[in-house]
C-alpha cells in the first residue's frame, strides 16, 4: 500500500479507515471511542463517562451491523473530497471561539461576527468527526447525558433551527399553547420565508438522502432496519450558511422543546422539556415522509420529556451536541 501520510495524519488515517462494519456492535463502538479519543482529544475521564453511557444500552452506535449496510465507505467519502478532511473541516478562528475541534458559533451575521456568539454547535453529528458514520438508535436522554459528558448540552429547537436557516435569533416559542397549538403557530410564521439548510430550494443529491431502507424494515426495529448511513461530511456541499454540516439528510436529530421558560437548555435548564425530531434523514430523496424546513416543527411523533427513560430511539434517528461559550 502507497504510504499516504505520516505522524499524527497517519494516525487518524489509520484510526478511520478499517472496515465499515465490524462483526458486533461493542467493536464498532469501541473503535469509534478510539476515533473519538485521538481525533477530538478528549480525556480519559470523558471517555470513560461515556463508555458508561453506552454500557447502559444494547442499542447506542452506528447501526445494527447485522443490518446495516453504509451505501458509502470512509475511504470512498474522502476520494469524493476537494481537499483532506483535516483540511476541509479544520477552521482555526472557530476553534478559538468554541474551545473545541468541529464546532461553530451560532450568531446573526446581520447584526454579528462570529466571535459575538454565545453558543456553538457541532459540525457533525455524534461522534462530530467528519468521515465516521453518526450515532443512532439513541434516546433523547441519552443524547442529552452524552452531550454532558463532554461539558456540552443538547440544543433548544430555536437554535438548531437556526444553525440550519443561517441566522440565531431569539427564542420564539408560543408558550402555554399545547405542543399542537404551539407547533402550529410557528410553522405558520416561518412558513412564509421557508428555506433549507443548503438554500432556498430542496436540490436532490447534494446532502446524504440517496441511501435506502433495509428490504427487512418492518416499521422500526433493531433485528430488521439498517442504519444505512454515509460517513459524516460525505457531502461538502451539504453546509448551512453558518458552516453546520448534515443537518439535512445522514440521521434526524433529537432536539430540545421547551414547553416553558424555565425548561429552555439555552438558558441553563437541566430539566428540559419535550423531544423534537429535527431534519430529514438517510433515504429522503426516495421518500419524503415529512417536512423538513428549516425552522419546521414536527408533531407530536413518540414524544416525550427529553430526560425520560422511555424517550424514542431508532434507526434512522441521532443527535448533535451544543456548548455555551460565554
Amino acid at each position: 500500500m502507497k504510504r499516504i501520510a505520516t505522524g499524527a495524519l497517519a494516525l487518524w488515517v489509520m484510526a478511520v479507515a478499517g472496515p465499515s462494519v465490524a462483526q458486533t456492535l461493542q467493536e464498532n463502538n469501541e473503535r469509534m471511542f478510539r476515533q473519538m479519543q485521538s481525533e477530538r482529544g478528549l480525556s480519559d475521564a470523558t471517555m470513560k463517562r461515556v463508555r458508561q453511557i453506552f454500557a447502559g444500552s444494547s442499542y447506542i452506535g452506528q447501526g445494527n451491523p447485522a443490518v446495516t449496510r453504509h451505501p458509502m465507505t470512509p475511504q470512498e467519502a474522502r476520494a469524493r473530497l476537494p481537499a483532506p478532511p483535516e483540511r476541509l473541516y479544520r477552521n482555526a478562528r472557530f476553534e478559538r471561539i468554541c474551545g473545541a475541534k468541529y464546532m461553530a458559533p451560532l450568531y446573526d451575521p446581520k447584526t454579528e461576527a462570529p466571535g459575538d456568539a454565545e453558543v456553538c454547535v457541532d459540525m457533525f453529528e455524534y461522534p462530530n468527526i467528519p468521515m465516521v458514520y453518526p450515532v443512532t438508535w439513541v434516546k433523547a436522554s441519552e443524547a442529552a447525558e452524552l452531550c454532558a459528558a463532554e461539558g456540552k448540552r443538547m440544543g433548544d429547537a430555536h437554535e438548531w433551527e437556526g444553525a440550519s436557516a443561517g441566522r440565531l435569533l431569539e427564542p420564539d416559542y408560543f408558550f402555554n399553547m399545547g405542543h399542537g397549538g404551539a407547533r402550529a403557530a410557528h410553522n405558520r410564521k416561518y412558513a412564509p420565508t421557508r428555506r433549507y439548510s443548503i438554500g432556498q430550494q430542496w436540490q436532490r443529491g447534494v446532502c446524504a438522502t440517496g441511501s435506502f431502507k433495509s428490504g427487512s424494515c418492518n416499521g422500526g426495529s433493531f433485528r430488521g432496519c439498517g442504519s444505512n448511513t454515509y460517513p459524516a461530511g460525505s457531502f461538502p456541499e451539504c453546509k448551512s450558511p453558518l458552516g453546520v454540516y448534515d443537518l439535512d439528510g445522514n440521521a434526524a436529530e433529537h432536539m430540545n422543546l421547551p414547553m416553558s421558560p424555565d425548561q429552555m437548555a439555552s438558558r441553563g435548564s437541566r430539566k428540559l422539556g419535550v423531544t423534537e425530531m429535527k431534519g430529514s434523514w438517510f433515504i429522503w430523496d426516495q421518500v419524503r415522509a415529512h417536512k423538513h424546513w428549516s425552522r419546521w416543527r414536527a408533531p407530536y411523533w413518540h414524544g416525550s420529556r427529553v430526560m425520560s427513560s422511555g424517550s424514542h430511539r431508532n434507526y434512522h434517528l441521532g443527535f448533535r451536541c451544543f456548548k455555551d461559550v460565554k
